[in-house]
Formats: C-alpha cells, structure tokens, sequence
C-alpha cells in the first residue's frame, strides 16, 4: 500500500514536471529562436539548411535598426504612451475599484456588467467609432489620443482587477479610521491602498503590457512618425520584395527589454499582488 501511494506520486509528480518542461520549451523556444536569428548575418538566415547557431555571431541587425531607422522614435512614442495610458487608468481606476468595491448605490451592479461586456466584444469592434470621436475633437495621429483609446478598454480589466483586492483588504480598520475622524478619501489613502499596494503594481504591470505590445489600434489611428509605436513600425518594415529578418529579430528583442526591466523590479511585489488578490478575507 505505501509503495503504491510512493509510485502514483512519483508518476504524478514526473508527469507534471514533464508537462512544466514542455510547456517552458513552448514559451521560451520561440523567444531564444529570435534572439539567435538577431545575431545571425543576413546570408545565414535564408539558407537551404536550417541552422540553429550562428556561425558568425554580428550584431550588425541592431545596429541597422538603431541608427538606420526611426526605431528610437518609436520606442519613446510607445513608452510615452503606456505611461500616460497607466497614469489615467490608476488615477480613475482606483476610484472606480474602491466605489464599487465599498459602495451600494442604484446602477451599481450594471455598471459593473457594462464594464464587464465591454471586454467581452473585440476590441476591432471599436475602432471605427473611436476613429470618428478621435477625429471630431482632432486627437488622431497623436500620442495622447493614442493612450485615450487604449484606457477605453484597458480600463475596465483595471477596474475590475484592483475591485478583487479591495475586497480581499478588511474593511474594519478602515471603519477605525473613519471613527478617528478620517474621511472616506483619506481612509482609502491612508489605509486601504497601503493593504493593497501589491495589487495596485500588479494591476498595473498587466495593463503595461497590454498597451505597449498593442498593435490594431496603434495602426488605425496613428498616420505619422510623431506618434507610430514600436509594433506599428516593425510591422512596416516588411516590404513587398524583402523581408529583413534580422532586423526585425532585433527590434524585437529590443521591444522587450523594457517589459523585462520593469518586471524585474517590480516581479516581487507583483506575485505577492496576485497571490493576495487569490483569498478573500
């Protein structure tokens, strides 16, 4: 019998590892392949024989997208963008987050499903008419109009994230502070966003990334070089008789170095955000 139980969970934990490795290799594979492909010359990219390692390590392609391109425009066009894309959704999010989180009011709970449903149709879906309210009030092909429309549907999965942590923060001390003499904004403040300081960063980060790796509301409503985003501009890259590979890989792995830099400073506090937001109570 012990032996049995001893097996089933070595074969379970073997299995699970296995599907672990596999799904890792799955997401990490197409990754390394493209940093390879980055350090590859061009004439070792189009071969008749697939090479996995370069033979001739150049880092030729990043120096091409650097200096040869308006990739350095892009970049700071698509970090202008996710900040002030981040900055409006943590400045009226919370609010949002902590009313339907500690409020009862009439049209609460539709509220909620409205913005709920809002995440549920494509986000193609409201190109159109945000390209002609863009166009009326003239913030097409600009980067502030550009983080508008992107907190058009970011903003809800904000709201509804940062309500989870709300909930799970224990209403008694800040019922205390109240009885201290705070206000409801000062209680919030002072006591339940410090409780939820982690769920706040992780919010965040996810609407991060979901803005600066954006691409069908980038190319709809940005016509010039002043405000086109980096995947606008790789995307353009590609001619009709010529595909620069590693060029392309570069700007890639060059996109990406941003995502990383701040999940690394912010990783720690981001999965405790995440675990907190698990439990209730």
């Amino acid at each position: 019998m012990f032996k049995t139980n001893r097996s089933r969970r070595l074969a379970a934990d073997v299995l699970t590892y296995t599907v672990l490795c596999i799904l890792g290799i799955f997401c990490i594979g197409p990754m390394a392949w493209m940093f390879l492909t980055s350090l590859k010359p061009e004439a070792d990219i189009v071969t008749s024989q697939m090479q996995y390692i370069p033979r001739h390590v150049t880092f030729e392609n990043y120096v091409a997208i650097w200096t040869q391109s308006n990739f350095p425009v892009l970049i700071t066009n698509s970090l202008i963008v996710t900040a002030v894309t981040v900055a409006i959704c943590v400045a009226t999010g919370t609010l949002a987050a902590y009313a339907f989180a500690r409020m009862t009011f009439r049209g609460r709970n539709t509220l909620m499903l409205g913005y709920l449903l809002i995440r549920m149709f494509p986000a193609v879906m409201m190109i159109i008419p945000l390209y002609v309210m863009m166009r009326t009030v003239g913030l097409v092909d600009s980067r502030f109009g550009l983080a508008l429309a992107y907190t058009s549907f970011l903003l809800p999965l904000f709201v509804w994230m940062l309500k989870g942590f709300f909930d799970a923060a224990p209403r008694e001390l800040e019922s205390a502070a109240r009885i201290d003499g705070s206000t409801r904004l000062g209680a919030m403040v002072r006591i339940v966003l410090p409780l939820t300081r982690n769920g706040l960063v992780a919010s965040s980060v996810f609407i991060a990334i979901a803005a600066w790796n954006e691409f069908i509301f980038a190319l709809m409503l940005t016509t010039g070089q002043g405000s086109r985003t980096w995947p606008v501009g790789l995307q353009l890259m590609v001619g009709e008789f010529q595909l620069p590979w590693g060029v392309l890989a570069a700007g890639g792995i060059l996109s990406i170095l941003p995502v990383m830099f701040v999940f690394a400073i912010v990783q720690r506090a981001m999965v405790q955000g995440l675990t907190a937001g698990a439990v209730k109570g």
